[in-house]
């Protein structure tokens, strides 16, 4: 089946999604990138990170989590609960992704991206930040195929997922010197889940996404080898605010 851009009526409407098409010099079609934002935001930030990558021969998807935050918060989880921290108040990261792994398993790769656009595993690829990268890393577990690779910004693996064992999808893990949930077992809970785990640790402390050049650089690195390209994908100076 040839490659064909996917639309948004390959997926259920229920799906809150945009797509973003590649540099209209792009050569060939060969990529998917899903862009999974984090806890209590929106896939509208996402979108901004998609056409500020530009990156070459990839069309990328900003998913929008599926259920709103309660009591008027705005924004949306990945989780099938929500739960507090009894300590410090503040929302719980790992709650399941049941409803989640359903949705970008069968819904967005299976049914929509492989069988009506005519994709391949190898070539669908995830960047998440925070809860937005545990449920990339969920959907991945439920999978024996290989995906492209997984781009992880403070996301450890699931709880729920640590069954898992020799998977041969490649991840990318990034986080703060300090303050992260990036800590010495999560990195360990992913290695005995994943075959291939590269662990970047950044100056900064906390988890947030990159805002340099030299913060940005180990996931263009990431994509260079990972991205399908007759091109080549450039190690540019991509900021990300």
């Amino acid at each position: 089946m040839p490659y064909r851009l996917p639309t948004q009526s390959d997926f259920p409407h229920s799906i809150h999604l945009t797509i973003t098409l590649p540099p209209p010099t792009s050569p060939q079609l060969t990529n998917i990138l899903i862009l999974l934002h984090g806890l209590g935001d929106t896939s509208a930030s996402f979108t901004t990170l998609g056409r500020q990558l530009a990156l070459p021969e990839t069309t990328c998807i900003s998913l929008q989590a599926p259920t709103p935050l309660p009591f008027e918060l705005g924004g949306f989880h990945w989780g099938d609960d929500i739960q507090f921290d009894q300590g410090t108040g503040s929302m719980e990261f790992d709650t399941g992704f049941t409803k989640t792994i359903k949705i970008i398993k069968e819904d967005i790769i299976e049914k929509g991206l492989v069988s009506k656009c005519g994709y391949k595993h190898r070539e669908i690829m995830f960047l998440g930040f925070g809860q937005g990268a545990m449920a990339a890393i969920a959907a991945a577990t439920s999978m024996t195929e290989e995906l492209g690779g997984i781009i992880s910004i403070g996301g450890p693996i699931p709880a729920s997922c640590k069954h898992a064992k020799g998977l041969t999808t490649p991840i990318l893990v990034l986080g703060g010197s300090s303050n992260t949930l990036i800590t010495r077992t999560a990195l360990t809970n992913v290695k005995a889940s994943f075959q291939n785990v590269e662990y970047h640790k950044w100056s900064k402390a906390g988890d947030s996404m990159p805002q340099s050049r030299e913060e940005m650089l180990p996931i263009m690195r990431f994509f260079a080898r990972r991205l399908k390209s007759r091109k080549g994908v450039p190690e540019g100076s991509v900021e990300i605010s």
